[in-house]
């Protein structure tokens, strides 16, 4: 028993890091389509806050753009459908 719980154990410790290694990952939303923003619309609310948006699709549950940040930088992005709040960066990686 004990070599079970031993194994259990040690089995979740590796797994942990794997889920923790996506840091931008932001999880489903649920929020129903006819409470979205239009993409333009959505557009206006990231501008807003300092992002200057080249491309923005609906993807698994939000808004996921490509731009620039204030600083010029190039980034990825994930958006809140419903409110256009940018809810994760990264840089983007191509």
């Amino acid at each position: 028993m004990k070599k079970l719980f031993a194994v259990s154990l040690l089995s979740f410790a590796l797994a942990v890091p794997a889920l923790a290694d996506d840091d931008d990952y932001v999880g489903p939303l649920n929020v129903p389509r006819g409470e979205w923003l239009s993409a333009s619309q959505a557009i206006q609310k990231i501008e807003a806050q300092g992002y200057k948006v080249h491309e923005i699709e609906a993807d698994d549950g939000y808004y996921e753009f490509e731009g620039t940040n204030s600083s010029g930088v190039r980034v990825d992005g994930h958006a809140h459908p419903a409110t256009g709040e940018v809810l994760s960066t990264h840089p983007d990686r191509d």
